[in-house]
């Protein structure tokens, strides 16, 4: 349960459950997360954000292990296991008068602290390969790679969203990606170090300087953009044919089919089983 989702009235109800006619709405008897996890664990999320009634009742739960439904008179015996996780300080929070000591005492038993995401960058290329994989199959996308230079931004930010910030951040760069992998400039500005001006300019420049590539202080990222540039830019003068663009760029044809599998062109120029290429970006 996310205690800091859902408004206390309503966090009551999904605790404890509720009788019919117990509120507006509720039509019918519900049993609550303590009764449907009896004998097994509750997980409370940022449980620093619950409100002063609800830590009330959350701590008689705990000491009588009984609970009543909203608008019920029976008590309900409960063997619940729970597991609590904060962002909060939650010292200081009982200092000013915003959380229960006696709940505080009553729930750590055992405390295990989590660094934050800036102190185990180590983490940060696992969880972001995780988050795009589970994003690809979420929103039925093709699977896509994070490139290095994507890679090294993520790992360099300082996350002060720690793990959320990471996985939003992941997501969004993945429906925003172009072709087989994620770069740098699909990230949000402050990772990415690309600002929305620059990607503006960048998809609205005009044939005279198609291939003029913005300065964003990564030289390898940089002629990486350029080098795409300049073979999208073949491929368009040959009509996808990938042998006649390899011929003007003095390459051989497969060395150019492994540059695009390279730069993530493959999915719109490489004609799968086919002798040549066409721009299939909008079948």
């Amino acid at each position: 349960v996310n205690c800091a989702a859902l408004p206390s009235e309503l966090i009551e109800s999904e605790l404890f459950g509720h009788e019919k006619g117990a509120f507006t709405g509720a039509a019918a008897r519900r049993r609550g997360k303590f009764e449907q996890a009896d004998g097994g664990t509750l997980f409370l999320d940022e449980i620093g954000d619950m409100s002063a009634n609800v830590q009330a009742k959350l701590l008689r739960a705990l000491e009588e292990r009984r609970i009543e439904r909203l608008g019920g008179s029976d008590s309900i015996p409960v063997d619940v296991r729970i597991v609590s996780a904060t962002h909060r300080p939650l010292e200081q929070e009982i200092e000013k008068g915003g959380f229960r000591a006696d709940l505080f005492y009553r729930l750590q038993v055992v405390t295990v602290e989590i660094a934050p995401l800036r102190d185990r960058r180590e983490d940060i290329p696992v969880l972001a390969e995780t988050f795009a994989r589970q994003a690809a199959e979420r929103y039925g996308l093709p699977p896509r790679i994070i490139a290095p230079s994507a890679l090294r931004r993520l790992v360099e930010y300082n996350w002060p969203g720690n793990v959320r910030e990471l996985r939003n951040a992941v997501e969004r760069a993945l429906i925003l990606a172009e072709g087989d992998e994620v770069t740098a400039r699909d990230l949000p500005e402050e990772i990415g170090g690309v600002s929305k001006a620059t990607k503006e300019a960048t998809a609205t420049v005009s044939d005279a300087n198609a291939l003029a590539v913005p300065f964003t202080s990564d030289f390898r990222e940089d002629r990486r953009e350029f080098e795409r540039r300049y073979i999208v830019r073949c491929l368009e003068e040959t009509g996808g044919n990938v042998t006649r663009a390899a011929a003007i760029l003095g390459m051989h044809r497969q060395s150019l089919q492994h540059k695009l599998r390279e730069l993530g062109l493959a999915r719109r120029y490489v004609a799968v089983g086919g002798e040549e290429a066409q721009d299939i970006s909008d079948n």
